[in-house]
């Protein structure tokens, strides 16, 4: 289980859970290029983004599929050979162009239809890393990609 931080900043509340970033380091582990694209503009999301080492950061997006597509072509990649996973209408055209898509359990019906996985966490609570391991799981590569950062970060051997 995670730890939840719940972060205010005047009126403005953002929930992040640390096992999420275990999400990252996952991706990170196999040089998994991360990208967070969100229609917001604050100084919290771009601090947690700083925190884990997220290099790719669009704030402010009016259109998903468009940031996503700038910036697969800067990275010489395909939007098919990539995972995405959101939750709300500006989500809804990336969604379906994406090679892999999912949604966190409280995305709204109209989402869910639309994506291939369903996660059983809701967002904020994990949503983020089970939705990697399932990627990661069907790839074939969950359990390698398991150990090599048990053993490249905790030293730890099966």
């Amino acid at each position: 289980m995670g730890v939840c931080i719940t972060i205010k900043k005047g009126n403005e509340w953002k929930k992040f859970n640390t096992s999420d970033s275990s999400g990252v380091l996952l991706c990170k582990a196999l040089n998994i290029e991360i990208a967070l694209i969100t229609g917001e503009n604050t100084n919290i999301v771009a601090r947690r983004a700083a925190k884990l080492k997220i290099k790719y950061l669009v704030q402010g997006s009016h259109n998903k599929l468009a940031d996503a597509e700038k910036l697969c072509k800067k990275l010489k990649i395909k939007l098919t050979e990539t995972a995405y996973i959101g939750d709300d209408l500006i989500d809804i055209h990336l969604l379906v162009k994406v090679g892999f898509s999912g949604a966190p359990a409280n995305a709204p019906g109209y989402i869910k239809d639309k994506v291939d996985f369903v996660t059983k966490k809701i967002g904020g609570e994990g949503a983020f890393r089970e939705f990697v391991e399932e990627v990661f799981r069907r790839e074939g590569k969950l359990e390698s990609t398991i150990q090599k950062v048990l053993s490249e970060r905790y030293g730890a051997k099966d």
